[in-house]
């Protein structure tokens, strides 16, 4: 068969293939086949979401002593719970700080046993940067901006050598608190935040009335730590200069002649024959009796002061528009499995907003104030404790005026304060008293048993040989 014959019958054949599918009933149709590939999209798919992965179950151990007991159930033990129950993969083990011996005795103990806790409280913070016990905690904070919100004087007290070792866990202003109705009831104006010292001390002696049972002072001791700073604002709390104490200066002199100049106006200026004028059985008892009309105590009172007071009060802090700082700190060990999660669980408890929120609301809950004040300090932060206890003059002007504080908790965090201050022992004998420490010298600088005067100088070379020798031991 030629192509051209072939070509023709395979033409005939498709011809009569379609007259006859014209003419037969219509098949059911097959279903193509789909794609093994699906067709590029003009628009890109949305990503299916991914689950995160569940962290790691971590068991911190932590040791403060402001839990109470577990029966209390206080404030900051439920501030531990929230934190787990908001991180379900963190469990907080409390540990048992009880029985004898200082904090620290009992944390060098479980140092020794390789068992530090990976966060606690610190009572002498350069005795543990002394024995390399924490961790350096400025890569966390670093670029943290809630690091930014803490009080530059706050971030400077837990700073060695340039490394951040802890975390401010709590501040309290400290100064005088102040009676205003029993100022007003007698005809006089009451110090306000900013009053000059000579104002102060003309207000508080003009008020004493020792027959009526009335006091201007609650207490002297405290003059030594805030007065020398009036006279010379390059120091600090106690003559403190940033290295040295000042013991020897003029400012520090003045502030001991006037200790002793306003003593009959205190608790410790009354005769045994006057206490009985007196409702109050100590000094601490003169501010909510109406005894006193100012006190000098911490914040740590406020909540006292806030539930118990039935006057009018206000805080007036440091004469001449300042206040003293106090502050706790936290820190983490550098043994720690795990110190990304032990800084998160410190940072909560301590400078973190979110934490203080937490607690606040807490505290509301319980129907009290909240034991600190913030940390993370801001409008928002200053409001919500002030709503606690009413508006308060003196404490908004102190939280806006925190970076000029007095940090008045130098036995934290300066190595050899503790020895320079209060234990060391200067080798003076004071009549019969024979080998007295640095406490005994301030404590009885208006007894009269000796002239603060003539032992100044000894004093001052004293302390500041302790304060060169601790900070030696502790350069890198």
């Amino acid at each position: 068969m030629t192509a051209l014959k072939g070509s023709r019958l395979l033409a005939v054949i498709a011809t009569l293939a379609v007259v006859l599918a014209g003419c037969a009933p219509a098949a059911t149709p097959t279903p193509s086949p789909q794609p093994t590939t699906p067709p590029t999209p003009t628009v890109a798919p949305t990503p299916a979401p991914t689950s995160t992965p569940t962290p790691a179950p971590v068991t911190l151990r932590y040791a403060n002593w402001n839990l109470g007991t577990a029966e209390e159930n206080n404030v900051q033990r439920q501030l531990v719970k929230k934190y787990m129950e908001l991180n379900p993969h963190v469990t907080i083990e409390i540990v048992d700080m009880s029985g004898e011996g200082s904090w620290d005795d009992k944390l060098t103990a479980l140092a020794a046993k390789g068992q530090l806790p990976d966060v606690f409280m610190a009572d002498k913070t350069p005795l543990y940067v002394k024995n390399g016990w924490l961790a350096d905690l400025t890569p966390f904070v670093s670029n943290d901006p809630d690091w930014q919100q803490v009080p530059q004087v706050l971030r400077d007290a837990v700073t060695y050598n340039g490394k951040v070792l802890g975390l401010p866990a709590a501040q309290f202003v400290m100064g005088y608190f102040v009676n205003i109705d029993l100022f007003e009831a007698n005809n006089l104006d009451a110090p306000t935040y900013g009053v000059s010292a000579d104002d102060f001390f003309a207000a508080v002696t003009a008020l004493t009335d020792v027959k009526k049972g009335r006091l201007g002072l609650d207490e002297m001791e405290f003059i030594l730590g805030w007065y020398p700073s009036t006279q010379d604002p390059k120091l600090k709390w106690f003559s403190f200069d940033g290295q040295h104490m000042h013991y020897n200066s003029d400012a520090f002199k003045a502030a001991v002649a006037k200790a002793c100049e306003v003593l009959p106006h205190t608790w410790q200026g009354l005769t045994d024959e006057q206490k009985p004028n007196f409702k109050s059985q100590g000094p601490w008892e003169l501010f909510l009796n109406q005894e006193s009309g100012v006190r000098w105590d911490g914040g740590w009172m406020v909540p006292a002061f806030a539930q118990q007071a039935t006057f009018n009060w206000d805080f007036l802090g440091i004469p001449g528009g300042n206040q003293a700082l106090v502050a706790d700190i936290i820190v983490v060990s550098k043994t720690s499995a795990n110190l990304e999660e032990a800084f998160k669980f410190a940072k909560w408890m301590t400078y973190s907003r979110e934490g203080y929120l937490a607690e606040a609301e807490i505290a509301r809950a319980a129907k009290q104030v909240p034991t600190r004040m913030p940390v993370y300090v801001d409008a928002d932060t200053i409001n919500l404790y002030l709503s606690f206890v009413g508006e308060k003059p003196g404490l908004r002007a102190a939280f806006e005026n925190l970076d000029k504080s007095r940090l008045e908790s130098l036995a934290k965090i300066v190595p050899g304060y503790v020895a320079a201050r209060w234990e060391g022992k200067p080798g003076i004998d004071i009549g019969t008293d024979k080998d007295v420490n640095m406490w005994y010298m301030f404590n009885f600088a208006c007894s009269g048993k000796y002239k603060y005067e003539d032992y100044a100088a000894r004093l001052e070379e004293f302390a500041n040989r302790l304060l060169d020798e601790a900070r030696a031991e502790l350069k890198p």
